[in-house]
């Protein structure tokens, strides 16, 4: 890829949605045939810890899927419960002309639009892929270049919020792509998230991702620095979190996600660190930072 790619377009400006307001509406001239509460199938490529929920959620609103997931364990559930598990990404693309991406790396990325049984090999003209993954900005510039090839729309949309809002429906989404497909993509967005950013041109979800990760990192470990340095000064952890949460070293880390075991419930320090987003994961974010 060229890493020499260019942002084509200006910002357009941070346009916003949340459940708290009303949604701001394309006009009907600019909104897609394929959009605005059509209960047609939506594909889902990538049903791990994030994924699943999210693909949940959308199920709750009553849209059927098209799922598929490198590991065929991850899709049973979804078969079990009456959706169609197909056996590549070429496959989502055939059936469903809206598709969401739920995936670990920029590679993972690359192969599920690009590859040998990629998206691209069957996309339908008109089509709308949307990206949740975090990857770097310049794969979903030129990712964006390659669908456009092929008569469909790209958006970058990262998400925020861990495993905890991705289950109740509470995440963030960071949107990069043009403004008159953003209806399109809050229809479906909306019933995963809370909140939804239009941030402007291709590229920009992810950098506005990026810079809630660095920030995100920093809080996380001087969260956990600040918890270890209280349990050796002899503090009751609780006590210490409690003490935190209403003093000015409050943060996300601290009062949502506190990183100590027996903190809080319903976190992955309270679950042996399961389902939260791994120093893996983290790591290789920040990577983008460089």
């Amino acid at each position: 890829m060229a890493a020499s790619l260019r942002l084509r377009g200006a910002a357009s400006g941070l346009r916003y949605w949340s459940r708290r307001q009303q949604p701001a509406v394309a006009s009907l001239a600019t909104v897609c045939s394929r959009s605005m509460a059509s209960k047609t199938p939506v594909g889902f490529i990538g049903v791990g810890n994030m994924g699943n929920p999210m693909a949940k959620n959308l199920m709750k609103h009553g849209y059927p899927l098209i799922i598929y997931d490198v590991f065929p364990d991850a899709c049973k559930e979804f078969l079990d419960a009456g959706e169609q598990v197909v056996s590549s990404p070429a496959d989502v693309a055939e059936k469903a002309d809206r598709i969401i991406t739920m995936l670990p790396t920029s590679i993972n990325a690359i192969e599920a639009y690009s590859g040998a049984n990629g998206i691209l090999k069957k996309v339908k003209k008109g089509s709308l892929l949307i990206d949740s993954s975090t990857i770097d900005p310049m794969v979903s510039k030129e990712l964006a270049k390659e669908v456009e090839k092929m008569g469909a729309v790209f958006m970058d949309a990262p998400v925020s919020g861990g495993v905890g809002a991705a289950r109740s429906g509470n995440l963030t989404f960071m949107v990069g792509g043009v403004e008159e497909e953003f209806a399109a993509a809050q229809e479906l967005l909306g019933c995963m998230g809370s909140n939804v950013v239009h941030c402007g041109a291709i590229g920009t979800g992810q950098a506005a991702k990026i810079c809630n990760n660095l920030l995100l990192a920093i809080s996380m470990i001087g969260t956990a620095e600040a918890m270890n340095l209280g349990i050796r000064l002899g503090l009751d952890p609780k006590l210490l979190a409690k003490i935190l949460n209403m003093s000015s070293g409050r943060c996300w880390s601290s009062d949502t996600y506190n990183p100590v075991p027996g903190v809080m419930d319903g976190v992955p320090s309270a679950n042996n660190y399961q389902g939260g987003f791994g120093t893996t994961l983290m790591a290789k974010a920040s990577v983008f930072l460089l």
